[in-house]
């Protein structure tokens, strides 16, 4: 089972001066502990799961970025992007220019997006549900264009690129990886077997019920099924010990899950790394 790290919060001692080297603290700390991959949320307001929308809220691709610098190992991405805060060929030419910058080691994580309070106080548009999809379809085959030898205009019903230029190309071929969020079974499983190279699920879904349904829609869509790697986003309470934590990867590896990634309280203490470091040992 591969372990990875997402860092949701950033309302640390110190303000906005201390963010830098505690966020510095965190990213380092991840490869060190022997972790495979580093995250961070694409939101602008911080969402009421982690904490009152004005805590500090990092721009995800800005802090990946900056992480990249630190990093010489993890693989990187944000948990989930958000398919309506930047045009397609925008957020390619980021994930693009993060995968170049780190060695190759840049993930493109995606989801149809939820937030209504952060879409309206930052100015964006937040489409009907079915319309979220279709933009998230639509990004998604833009992804596979840019990604690829290929240079022609895209014409979709809702983004329209003349010319799908991408240059310099990723360094991770056939292109960054596509992680796909979220457990919806008829919308957001058949994108994960038609287009993503993984899914993400979240603690406390039925994950022998989801990983079925993805089967499925796999066999429907001609994908082998273990060609997509099977994540899910687990938070770790305070006072959950390293060996509540391995048993519950244990649990989950059972259920088919092939990668953890784990949200800490503040995950930039000692304590916290040491956790992440005892549980990255006992589950290799």
């Amino acid at each position: 089972m591969k372990l990875g790290l997402t860092c949701p919060r950033f309302d640390w001692p110190g303000g906005p001066a201390a963010i830098a080297a505690r966020f510095a603290d965190v990213a380092r700390g991840a490869e060190d502990a022997g972790l495979d991959s580093f995250w961070v949320m694409d939101h602008l307001f911080q969402i009421p799961n982690f904490g009152a929308a004005e805590d500090p809220m990092l721009e995800a691709y800005s802090a990946l970025s900056y992480a990249a610098a630190l990093t010489r190992r993890v693989t990187l991405g944000a948990l989930v992007t958000c398919v309506t805060y930047r045009q397609p060929g925008l957020l390619l030419k980021q994930v693009t220019t993060l995968d170049v910058l780190s060695g190759g080691r840049a993930v493109l994580g995606i989801g149809a997006g939820f937030h209504e309070d952060e879409h309206r106080g930052l100015g964006f548009r937040l489409p009907p549900v079915a319309e979220r999809f279709e933009r998230l379809e639509e990004t998604l085959r833009i992804a596979k264009r840019m990604w690829s030898a290929e240079d022609t205009p895209y014409e979709g019903k809702h983004y329209q690129l003349s010319r799908t230029l991408n240059s310099p190309q990723s360094l991770s071929r056939p292109h960054p990886p596509i992680l796909i969020g979220g457990g919806g079974e008829r919308k957001t499983l058949r994108l994960v077997a038609r287009y993503g190279d993984a899914c993400n699920l979240f603690l406390g879904a039925d994950v022998r019920h989801k990983l079925d349904v993805l089967r499925a829609h796999c066999e429907a869509e001609g994908r082998p099924y273990e060609a997509i790697e099977k994540t899910l986003h687990m938070r770790v309470p305070d006072g959950q010990s390293v060996d509540e934590s391995v048993q519950r990867c244990g649990e989950l590896a059972e259920q088919g899950i092939d990668h953890v990634i784990v949200a800490l309280p503040d995950p930039s203490t000692d304590a916290a790394l040491a956790h992440l470091a005892a549980l990255a040992r006992q589950v290799a």
